[in-house]
Order: C-alpha cells, then sequence, then structure tokens
C-alpha cells in the first residue's frame, strides 16, 4: 500500500452552523425565537433567548498560518468557508483526501451544552430537534456519502430522548453526542440507573455514544501564569479520568452490545491506563466490591470503547496492547491540531510500518463497522473513494495559507510565552463584549 491508496474516515471533525441553520426546522410555535445570527460592532454572534455568544468560530484557524493559530475568529468571514458551508467543506476534504467525516455541532456545544442547561425545556427541546435536522438533512445528506450523522438528545427527558433515538437511528444516525460527565451538567452520574432508558435505546438501535474532550470534564489550567503550551498538551489526556470512571460504570452489564467513543482523546496513554485498571481491581477490589463478572477492567475497554488518534505515533506502535478493532482516525477539522490539508502525509508517515490489514483498520473499516457507515456503496466503490482519487477532485481548491484574516488576538507583545491566563483574559472580554 502507498499513501495515495489510503482511505480516510474522521471520527472527529467539527461543523461552524451557518446563520440559517436553525430557521427552517424549528417549530411555528417558536418562528422568532429560533437561534440565530446578529451582528454586535465587529463580530458576528449566535444569540439564543437573549444569550449571546462570546465566541462563534472556536478556535476555527484551519488554514491560517500556524503564527495565527492563537488568532480566534470573530465572524464567518473571518474563518475558512469550509467551516461552515457544506460544499466548500466536501471540497476541503477532497482537498485533505478524508472521504467521511462526522462532525460535532459548536454553538450548541460539543454535546449540546447550551440546551442541556437551558431554563426554558421546551423551546431547548424544539431547538435540540431543530439542530438534528438542520445536522441530516442539510450537513449530511446534502453530501450523500461523505457524512456520519450524529445526534443530539434531551437529557432531562429520557422518554424524548428515546424518542429521538428512535426517530433518527431509523434514517441513519447512529452516533449520540453526550457528554462524558453529565454529572457536571447538573444531571445524574452516569452510574445512575435514571440513564438505562437512554443506554438501552443506544444498544437496541446500534447507536454509538461519543464523548468528546471538553463536553463535561476538562483540561485545568495549571494557573494563570503556566503556559497556554501545558494546557493544549493535557487536553486529549483529560478524557482518561473520564475514560476511567465509564469503564466501571454498570451499563456495559446490562447493555452488552451497548459501544462507547473517546472523541478527539487520542490513544498512547491507553494501555498504560488499561495496565493501571487492571492493577486496581486485582488489588483492591476485595474491598471495593468492583465486580466485573470475572473480567479485568480492560476486557471491558477493549470491547465497548472506541479509541481515536490524529497523530501519534507511539500508540501505533504498541496496537498490540490496544483492540485495533477499535481505533481509528480523525482529522479534528477545523481546529488548531487539524493536519490540513496534509492529513495524508502526516498519517501515512505513523501508518506505513503496520501491516496493510492494520491500516485498513484504522483508517476507515472500524469507522465504518462501528458507525454503519457505507460509503462505498452510494460512491460507487473503493477505487473512488482513495487519497488519490479524492485530491484528484480538488485540483480547483486553493490550499496555500490565508493570511490576515484577522480576529481576537492575545495580548501579549514582550516576547514571553503566552499563558493561561492571556488567554482566560482574551475569552473573558468576549463575553463582556457579547452580553446582552
Amino acid at each position: 500500500m502507498n499513501l495515495e491508496d489510503l482511505i480516510l474516515v474522521s471520527v472527529d471533525d467539527h461543523a461552524i452552523e451557518p446563520p440559517d441553520a436553525f430557521k427552517h426546522h424549528m417549530p411555528e410555535k417558536f418562528k422568532g425565537r429560533e437561534p440565530h445570527v446578529e451582528k454586535r460592532g465587529d463580530r458576528d454572534v449566535w444569540v439564543f433567548e437573549e444569550e449571546a455568544t462570546g465566541y462563534m468560530g472556536l478556535n476555527s484557524v484551519v488554514g491560517r498560518p500556524k503564527e495565527e493559530y492563537g488568532m480566534e475568529p470573530l465572524g464567518y468571514d473571518q474563518m475558512r468557508r469550509g467551516t461552515w458551508d457544506v460544499k466548500a467543506r466536501v471540497d476541503d476534504m477532497n482537498a485533505n483526501g478524508v472521504l467521511g467525516s462526522l462532525c460535532f455541532p459548536t454553538f450548541p456545544g460539543f454535546a449540546g451544552q447550551r440546551f442541556q442547561t437551558h431554563g426554558n425545556r421546551e423551546i431547548a427541546l424544539a431547538a435540540i430537534q431543530a439542530y438534528n435536522d438542520w445536522h441530516l438533512y442539510d450537513w449530511c445528506n446534502a453530501m450523500p456519502g461523505r457524512f456520519i450523522p450524529l445526534m443530539l438528545v434531551p437529557y432531562w427527558d429520557m422518554k424524548a430522548a428515546v424518542a429521538e433515538i428512535k426517530r433518527l437511528s431509523a434514517q441513519g444516525v447512529h452516533a449520540l453526542s453526550f457528554s462524558d460527565n453529565p454529572a457536571r451538567l447538573g444531571y445524574p452520574s452516569i452510574h445512575d440507573e435514571y440513564w438505562d432508558p437512554m443506554w438501552k435505546a443506544c444498544a437496541d438501535n446500534n447507536v454509538v455514544i461519543c464523548c468528546h474532550i471538553g463536553s463535561g470534564g476538562k483540561a485545568e489550567h495549571a494557573s494563570d501564569l503556566s503556559p497556554i503550551d501545558a494546557w493544549i498538551t493535557t487536553m486529549p489526556i483529560s478524557i482518561a479520568n473520564a475514560a476511567a470512571d465509564w469503564i466501571w460504570a454498570p451499563m456495559w452489564k446490562k447493555f452488552p452490545t451497548l459501544r462507547m467513543a473517546l472523541s478527539e482523546g487520542s490513544i498512547g496513554w491507553v494501555p498504560y491506563l488499561l495496565e493501571r485498571a487492571d492493577f486496581t481491581h486485582r488489588h483492591h477490589n476485595a474491598w471495593t466490591n468492583a465486580d466485573f463478572g470475572g473480567k479485568m477492567p480492560s476486557d471491558i475497554f477493549f470491547k465497548h470503547f472506541v479509541t481515536c488518534f490524529i497523530e501519534d505515533n507511539f500508540g501505533l506502535q504498541n496496537l498490540k496492547f490496544m483492540n485495533e478493532d477499535m481505533v481509528t482516525w480523525e482529522s479534528d477539522y477545523p481546529h488548531s491540531d487539524c493536519t490540513w490539508p496534509h492529513s495524508p502525509e502526516t498519517t501515512w508517515a505513523h501508518l506505513k510500518n503496520l501491516t496493510d490489514t492494520q491500516i485498513n483498520k484504522v483508517t476507515h473499516l472500524n469507522a465504518m463497522r462501528e458507525f454503519s457507515y457505507d460509503p462505498f456503496a452510494v460512491l460507487g466503490g473503493r477505487e473512488n473513494c482513495t487519497v488519490g482519487a479524492l485530491r484528484a477532485q480538488a485540483t480547483h481548491v486553493s490550499t496555500e495559507p490565508a493570511l490576515g484574516l484577522g480576529g481576537a488576538e492575545v495580548t501579549r507583545k514582550d516576547g514571553k510565552p503566552v499563558t493561561s491566563g492571556d488567554i482566560n483574559a482574551m475569552f473573558e472580554s468576549a463575553d463582556a463584549k457579547t452580553a446582552i
């Protein structure tokens, strides 16, 4: 196999919702109250029920030179069109040799946190359903075969959540974005039987629970003086705490076909976590009363947990300590960790020492199986889905860095390292400027 023969399916990307995303999908009762975009001075902001966002781009810096990665976009004209226009997104996917993409929300929060914590449950449910309809009909179905659809559900109403799972899975949606720790949002712990109807609906309808980093737990800033590099380093690994919590959760016994994905979590840390988990069980279960039915914590992880990586040479060289059938690839377009438009090159550098069977598994076959996604059937066969074939369709797409798009900039000008305090101050300023 060579680079041009790769097939890349990304299980973690992000859509910036276009300004009219909710306009055509909210019920008549709430017309005029749907989430919408307003111009506030020099920036575009999302507004919902008199609450406004601070930053609407959320680090959507793809296509900028790296020197401008710290400049936060303030509007649609400061982001690459592929961040919010689905046809331009597929052009960018082709230029990057990426066949398929699972896109998490931006304005609602990765797991819909903006709606999950809203005081008016009726309009929040309508907004969740409107988002789901936009995502499926206007985003995914607009470009058949190119996207893995994803749903949100209301956490406060399990009957409504189950109904939404059944409605959307019947239309081919087999991924659900869920907080890695809903207790942080004021909801019951994942160890509470409150969630059992939702787990059952996911298991019965072959829906994977996708927990994105930052959707509940998050990487902590050590101090305002800490270089921001330290925080960026820990972002993917921060989901390890959630992973441990989910390993010991009770749903795996009750619903043995249920699966979850640790989205944007990378894989290099997994072998040690599992070694530690098994040690913990052997060494402490006599007094903790943990019961895996004769299995080990690592067995639970291997069977139920999907992982993913952007660049993780250590993880890929240690697949024997993981379940290689549950490892997948991600692009993270349009965020700053994304390697667009060179993802095939950066990925191939870490893949080329694996067997062809392993390469095919981690680049696309595992994702296709787990998310019930079959682009080959839609796009006329495997030969039309390779890096080489897709890039041949993108000769008109410019991949030159876009200079000087503008945005909010970290104010430090003294040449010293940018700190967590600098970044937090930038976001606090945005919140103040957009408050209603």
